[in-house]
């Protein structure tokens, strides 16, 4: 069973409206909290959102607007021709009636997140009212709500339930990767929950190569509370530029509401975190902040800039004293490089040499341009954004913990242990690693040949093995690089990689 997660606001709770009394909102309560679905038409709602400047809230910070009229101009409804044409499109050029879909993305691969699941879970109701809104001015009835966490799931049938809606609930693979726009697409398609190696615009084709709405979960309860509440009204938190509330989770346990232009101090304060040798703002692709920068940063995204950090999908994570910051970030990088899809040269080869590169630093023997190197090499060419939000985690890592790499630079270690404070998936028992039986190995150097990605050969001609779980885009290469192995010393410990795995 998932752990509770504990949830509270700063200022007036919006999304968080009732949970005060309730812990879960049915129908009823839903709407004796938040009142009844109301729908404006497409050039009302795009409107309204253009003059709150809604911006998605799943990381990228798309603006919503655009993503409506994105959708909205590649079908024909009512409504559509109060749109602007897109660049190049003649007026009345747009082709024949098409099916819209509109999807939930309730996928929350990072493990650092809960604020989808705490949505999903107890305020369903708010969640589907964005998404009615938003298929309702599309001219459409098709809606999926797709999702990882099974208890999220049930609540979301539940509430479809009482509706009596057409919407449906796709359970998607729980991986890091699976929350990205596309993978979540192919999800719903029956094809592999991965990234498809190729930019395609969900609104030109999505769910079956249907115009697709596609937002995060918090986007949609956004959208309810807009137009819940009026322009006006909805822009009466938060600051001028950045209207509005968000949802934060903090720590991975907590989930807290606050007014977006609130600093990241109060949010730390409120949550009592004590002081901190960093904190991790925008979860595993997004930066780490020194104590200065975390001092002066702001929950916004012109402020977060500012202070070198980003808002991303609300994860806010205070590294813990008394851990060694360098074992806790090279922990997470070997995280991220099984996470991989292996798609692309950038994460088969560049997530894994970055591993290598941090694990050098940490025992003293490599450099911090080594992890630039390492960092940089597949930046901008990856399949997909997996390998650049591995390299900014990992940049910013040097930068702000600059003291504690000189400390391991100078003798090896800093002295303290490395906890594994920062949150990871619980472990199934299914994950397998590489081990070498050093009673065998002869130095042959096959092993590095067929998985030069999890193994390498020291000068000596000896491999080394990359101290990462298995991705799964690599077990077939991992069973038959055990197979041959000529002195039967590969081995796989911890997990089931294929019956040649298992070799004795």
């Amino acid at each position: 069973m998932t752990p509770p997660v504990a949830v509270s606001h700063l200022g007036g709770p919006r999304l968080t409206l009732g949970f005060d009394r309730f812990d879960r909102l049915d129908l009823a309560r839903h709407l004796a909290v938040h009142g009844r679905l109301r729908a404006p038409g497409l050039a009302d709602l795009v409107e309204m959102a253009e003059q709150v400047d809604l911006l998605g809230r799943g990381g990228a910070g798309f603006p919503f607007a655009r993503k409506l009229t994105a959708v909205a101009a590649r079908v024909r409804h009512p409504g559509a021709d109060d749109l602007p044409p897109l660049p190049g499109e003649r007026r009345g050029a747009r082709g024949p009636s098409e099916d819209v879909v509109v999807v939930v993305n309730g996928a929350e691969g990072e493990p650092g997140s809960a604020k989808d699941r705490v949505l999903l879970g107890r305020a369903p109701h708010l969640v589907l009212d964005g998404a009615q809104i938003a298929a309702s001015a599309l001219g459409t009835r098709r809606i999926v709500v797709a999702v990882e966490d099974g208890e999220a799931a049930r609540s979301v049938r539940a509430a479809i339930a009482e509706r009596r809606m057409p919407a449906r609930v796709v359970r998607l693979t729980e991986r890091f990767i699976s929350g990205e726009s596309g993978a979540v697409v192919r999800a719903i398609n029956g094809e592999a929950p991965i990234p498809p190696g190729v930019k395609v615009r969900a609104a030109e084709s999505g769910v079956d190569g249907c115009p697709t709405l596609l937002s995060n979960t918090e986007t949609f309860a956004q959208l309810a509370v807009l137009v819940s509440l009026g322009p006006d009204l909805y822009a009466s938190a938060g600051g001028e530029d950045e209207p509005g509330t968000t949802l934060l989770t903090v720590g991975g346990t907590r989930v807290v509401e606050a007014p977006l232009g609130t600093p990241l101090r109060a949010v730390l304060e409120h949550c009592e975190v004590p002081p901190s040798p960093g904190v991790l703002v925008g979860g595993y692709h997004g930066m780490w902040l020194d104590p200065p920068a975390a001092a002066r940063a702001v929950l916004s995204r012109a402020g977060m800039r500012r202070a070198g950090g980003t808002v991303g999908a609300g994860i806010i994570l205070p590294l813990a004293r008394g851990t060694c910051p360098l074992g806790e970030v090279t922990r997470i990088a070997s995280y991220l490089a099984a996470q991989s899809a292996g798609q692309c040269g950038p994460c088969r080869l560049g997530l894994p040499d970055v591993v290598r590169s941090l694990t050098a630093l940490a025992d003293g023997s490599g450099t911090v341009e080594d992890v630039r190197r390492a960092a940089g090499v597949g930046r901008g060419r990856g399949a997909c954004t997996h390998p650049d939000g591995t390299a900014r985690f990992v940049l910013s890592a040097v930068e702000a913990f600059a003291g504690d790499i000189d400390v391991h630079r100078q003798g090896g270690t800093c002295g303290q242990p490395t906890y594994g404070v920062l949150p990871l998936p619980v472990p199934t028992g299914e994950e397998g690693r590489v081990a070498i039986d050093w009673s065998r190995c002869d130095g042959h150097g096959l092993c590095a040949y067929l998985v030069p990605e999890l193994i390498q050969l020291d000068r000596y001609g000896f491999p080394v093995v990359l101290g990462s779980d298995i991705p799964a885009w690599m077990e077939r290469d991992v069973a038959k690089a055990v197979a041959m192995c000529p002195a039967l010393a590969l081995r796989v410990t911890g997990g089931i990689t294929g019956s040649a795995a298992r070799r004795p």
